[in-house]
């Protein structure tokens, strides 16, 4: 696996060594607490950046909304490490407001054993990693293993199977969303958007990649799968500030819009959002339906 990152400008070299320490010294400070010794002895072995800055085609025109995120594997030493809210929250509060860092972080954590699985089995998402993917940090003797070739016909059926899984769920979200948006209950027509959006990254990621992460974070799942195909991008209109803050309003409609008295949303945006949410489908399905067939070509 590769370790330089000098094809970065001098400033995200910094902020993606910032990145790193604080990423490390929280992890240290989760586990100095725990009891059982798998998670007191706790490692991270790698941390690897992965998507457009490890490829070198990345954007970054914060101005217009268009900017790239760092995107980080982070590979520990048990699969109880990997917990989000017990070892990984404060590190993330902690980079989402360090100055010297600027731009979106996403991070996924894995254990070795559970990347290892998958790249034996051929996964595309983790071989691509494997391939493409700048490790930051690691500690020797804790390899990754060799990808192996997933047969065009299992890839063929996994992603067939994962494209008449999904789909369908999106429709009923879609559906809840009017139903709920015609009664002028507007926060769960926001929740109910939110579901369907989250739904169609999911499909597309399992379609073109065969993983998707265990996030609720829509601009997340909005940006691996953007990563994976530009095209996704014409969905969300992005140029203006009202664009931008109904895609965070709608990112934030998975608790707060459940949740929190103070979520508020209007009819306007989320007509605005249903549009959105109407394209992506339209493009979602295009795609997906575009790479099914090059996989049963594959598999024929």
């Amino acid at each position: 696996m590769k370790t330089e990152i000098d094809h970065l400008p001098e400033r995200q070299q910094r902020e993606l060594a910032r990145l790193s320490e604080i990423l490390l010294e929280e992890f240290d400070k989760a586990i100095a607490q725990a009891t059982k010794p798998h998670k007191r002895d706790g490692k991270v072995y790698k941390i690897i950046l992965f998507g457009s800055y490890a490829r070198d085609d990345w954007v970054d025109e914060p101005a217009n909304g268009y900017q790239s995120d760092f995107d980080l594997l982070i590979v520990v030493s048990h699969e109880d490490l990997t917990d989000i809210a017990d070892y990984w929250y404060v590190a993330e509060d902690r980079i989402a407001r360090d100055p010297g860092i600027a731009r979106p972080v996403n991070i996924i954590v894995h254990s070795l054993d559970e990347v290892n699985s998958a790249l034996k089995r051929g996964e595309y998402f983790w071989t691509d990693i494997a391939r493409d993917g700048i490790a930051l940090y690691e500690l020797p003797c804790h390899a990754l293993a060799t990808p192996m070739p997933l047969t065009p016909a299992d890839a063929y059926r996994m992603a067939q199977e994962y494209f008449d899984r999904w789909l369908p769920s999106v429709e009923s979200f879609v559906r809840g969303m009017r139903y709920a948006l015609a009664d002028g209950d507007l926060n769960k027509a926001a929740f109910d958007l939110h579901q369907a959006t989250e739904r169609l990254y999911i499909c597309f990621l399992l379609v073109r990649t065969l993983y998707f992460p265990r996030s609720h974070n829509i601009k997340f799942l909005r940006s691996l799968s953007e990563d994976k195909d530009p095209r996704l991008v014409e969905a969300w209109p992005r140029d203006t500030k009202l664009d931008r803050a109904r895609f965070e309003r709608l990112k934030r409609a998975y608790v707060e819009a459940r949740y929190s008295a103070s979520y508020e949303i209007n009819g306007a945006d989320l007509e605005a959002l249903a549009a959105s949410v109407a394209r992506l489908r339209e493009i979602v399905v295009a795609l997906c339906t575009e790479r099914l067939d090059e996989l049963k070509h594959a598999a024929e």
